[in-house]
């Protein structure tokens, strides 16, 4: 339950050719370090164009443990639909799926990290994709479980894009 599905090198891998590939039809997006660095109100220019081709092929739905008025913000911002805070890793995922009227096959569970995004999305079967943080910076717990999720950080069997 702790292997992601795929290990990506960056979000930026995560293409709507991509998600064809590998028969997806929508997905759910962690906020902080997967989206935008922690802390960061603005989305970093290379993810713009990203982020519109990605929204413009399928559904995409913004799934954080963010604090409630900070989610709102970068929500307004992003214009995506979404909820925070989630509670990942056990609650959330069925929402965003619910939301997003997609079965768990069919929805890329993407984020950061191994004990809220990939163990969330494995647990309601959604093909879960770890992608590297973007910034060091980060809340201190969780510079404190990075420590921990490092034997994780790979797919199940191994194979790494």
């Amino acid at each position: 339950m702790l292997f992601p599905r795929e290990v990506l090198p960056s979000l930026l891998h995560l293409t709507p050719a991509w998600l064809k590939a590998q028969r997806l039809k929508g997905g759910n997006l962690d906020l902080d370090n997967t989206l935008l660095p922690y802390g960061a109100g603005v989305l970093p220019e290379a993810y713009r164009a990203w982020l519109s081709d990605l929204k413009g092929a399928v559904p995409v739905y913004l799934l954080s443990n963010a604090l409630p008025e900070r989610f709102a913000r970068v929500q307004r911002l992003l214009d995506l639909p979404g909820h925070a805070p989630a509670l990942k890793p056990w609650f959330g995922f069925r929402k965003a799926l619910k939301a997003l009227g997609l079965l768990a096959r069919e929805v890329a569970a993407v984020g950061d990290q191994v004990f809220t995004d990939v163990l969330g999305g494995n647990l309601v079967g959604a093909y879960t994709v770890l992608v590297p943080p973007l910034r060091e910076q980060e809340f201190f717990y969780t510079r404190f479980i990075r420590v921990r999720e490092a034997p994780f950080r790979r797919p199940r069997g191994g194979v790494t894009r």
